[in-house]
């Protein structure tokens, strides 16, 4: 291969790290300390703010992902793995990454705020646990995503 593409493949590990990672520290320890705050702070104020500064860097991280991949995918001319069930892993990568550029570069900002606010408003606790819900799940498939990614890229399939 060439530099462009060992840079390629080192960008996209990279905003993986921080874009996953990311989603797993707002998963297990933002919104379950959303959740124990006492009744006289703000939790959706908080919540948002510190949501609001990742999601800048999800966005950039998604995009970089995005970009990358894609590359890599054109410079092997892999396509045809789009075919093969034995790579999974590569429709779970741009299924997860779909989901997530579409919640943060759509859903996010023209529907998911507003709501968000609106229901956080009316019944906090129960509007948390339901994020925190979908976070889960999110993070559940990212993390199974990474898992075959890497064992599907050094050749260990799990299904032949």
């Amino acid at each position: 291969m060439n530099d462009y593409f060992t840079l390629a493949r080192v960008i996209h590990v990279l905003a993986v790290v921080l874009w996953i990672g990311g989603v797993a520290m707002v998963t297990t320890v933002i919104i379950p300390a959303v959740l124990r705050m006492s009744k006289g702070e703000d939790p959706i104020t908080m919540f948002e703010e510190i949501e609001g500064r990742f999601a800048r860097q999800a966005k950039i991280t998604t995009l970089l992902t995005g970009l990358t991949g894609f590359y890599m995918i054109y410079v092997l001319d892999a396509w045809d793995r789009y075919l093969q069930l034995r790579y999974w892993w590569i429709h779970a990568m741009t299924v997860v990454w779909i989901l997530f550029t579409l919640v943060l570069y759509v859903l996010e900002p023209l529907i998911l705020h507003k709501l968000f606010r609106e229901y956080a408003k009316k019944t906090a606790e129960k509007t948390f646990r339901f994020v925190q819900k979908a976070h889960w799940i999110l993070l559940f498939l990212s993390l199974v995503t990474i898992v075959g990614a890497v064992a599907g890229s050094h050749g260990w399939f799990f299904i032949k």
